[in-house]
């Protein structure tokens, strides 16, 4: 009975090419909504999650408010380091400067730390090397250059063993790191000059440490790291939370996860309003169907076929309708999301299956539900006065 119901939905469906077309558009344009949305978001939060990554997911920064007449000295970030949850710490100390090479001068952000931070930051670098812990100790005066820097400065990148000057102080550049394409790189200035903390302390008058930059010894547990970082700063400065700040960065993915989660909810939900209209489309065509196949109808109670038979026939050809305009408007999903990776560049849109499985079954029960009350209609008919029709 299945198979012969599908056959006959098939060939109705056929029958009527246009008008099945017209009939499974809100189911196409329902489906590319919700499939093209929710990726689009899924992709932009990947991407954004990986950069965020990428700056130090396991990174707690913390930044010192009010000192109370203790403040935070270079030899104190070791007590930090100490720490059983904390792998690495290194103070950060920045200023503005103007940077000058032959000709060419800019003004750039001059960071002072400590060996620690490349790690902690995952920095790579293209050339030389990077600031190391007898540089910091005997206050040389020594950079490694963004990628960025390099160029604007020198017009190159192997520039290792040069001079430049730096508030009229000479540097000799020991590294260059490697270009930075991420994300955020085209958004923020990335003209930076990186020396030893020593140095940066006496260039800026400021002795002491503000900022201190941690990664976690699990970086599955960032939140051991900040705990501990967090007490250790507040027995120094009289349990006043006033008096420091500390960020962890996987909370902040935590965060934006949780966001673009109620934002893809938002925007499905939307697009599942489309594919509502697509099934009162559906519901609409298929009572039209009923009327006109009135006859057929009595012909088959004539000759035996039951009102459960009816029923499913009807039930299987708006099944059908949704599910090829599911088809449909996923294969058009797919196109614009290419269109859209390749327009993006950096940012990839792909179809997850969870997706496809949403719009699936969400086709589905669109089907079913607004073709149910057809289907029942026709199995409701009489034999006798469905013969009798002639309209």
């Amino acid at each position: 009975m299945f198979v012969q119901s599908l056959k006959m939905a098939l060939k109705a469906i056929a029958s009527n090419k246009m008008r099945s077309f017209l009939t499974m558009l809100g189911i196409i344009i329902g489906v590319t909504a919700l499939v093209v949305m929710v990726s689009l978001v899924n992709g932009a939060t990947g991407a954004v999650t990986n950069e965020i990554s990428a700056l130090g997911n396991d990174m707690i920064t913390a930044s010192i408010l009010d000192d109370k007449g203790n403040p935070l000295r270079l030899d104190d970030i070791q007590e930090i380091e100490s720490l059983d949850a904390v792998d690495q710490a290194s103070p950060v100390g920045i200023l503005n400067a103007t940077a000058k090479y032959g000709y060419s001068d800019s003004v750039v952000s001059v960071y002072g730390i400590t060996a620690a931070y490349y790690d902690i930051q995952g920095l790579d670098l293209a050339k030389g090397r990077f600031i190391k812990t007898t540089d910091v100790d005997n206050g040389t005066y020594v950079a490694v250059l963004s990628d960025d820097s390099a160029n604007e400065l020198f017009g190159r990148t192997d520039i290792v063993g040069e001079t430049l000057t730096v508030n009229g102080r000479s540097f000799t550049v020991v590294g260059v790191l490697a270009k930075d394409d991420s994300l955020f790189a085209g958004m923020i200035s990335n003209l930076t000059v990186y020396v030893p903390f020593t140095v940066e302390s006496r260039m800026s008058g400021q002795p002491y440490v503000s900022t201190v930059y941690a990664s976690a010894a699990d970086k599955n547990n960032t939140d051991a790291a900040e705990e501990a970082v967090t007490k250790y700063l507040l027995k120094r400065f009289d349990q006043d939370p006033d008096a420091v700040s500390i960020r962890n960065l996987s909370s902040i993915t935590d965060a934006l996860s949780s966001v673009t989660g109620t934002l893809t909810l938002l925007l499905g939900g939307i697009a599942a309003v489309s594919l509502l209209v697509g099934g009162v489309g559906i519901m609409n065509i298929m009572l039209v169907s009923v009327t006109e196949r009135t006859r057929e109808i009595g012909i088959r109670k004539a000759i035996g076929a039951g009102r459960g038979s009816i029923m499913v026939q009807f039930l299987i050809e708006a099944l059908l309708l949704s599910l090829f305009g599911c088809a449909l408007g996923l294969l058009l999903s797919w196109g614009i999301l290419e269109i859209a990776t390749l327009i993006a560049g950096s940012i990839s849109f792909d179809m997850s299956l969870s997706v496809v499985v949403l719009a699936v079954g969400f086709s589905s029960a669109i089907g079913l539900i607004f073709g149910l009350y057809p289907a029942n209609k026709a199995a409701k008919k009489h034999p006798i006065e469905a013969l009798r029709y002639d309209g």
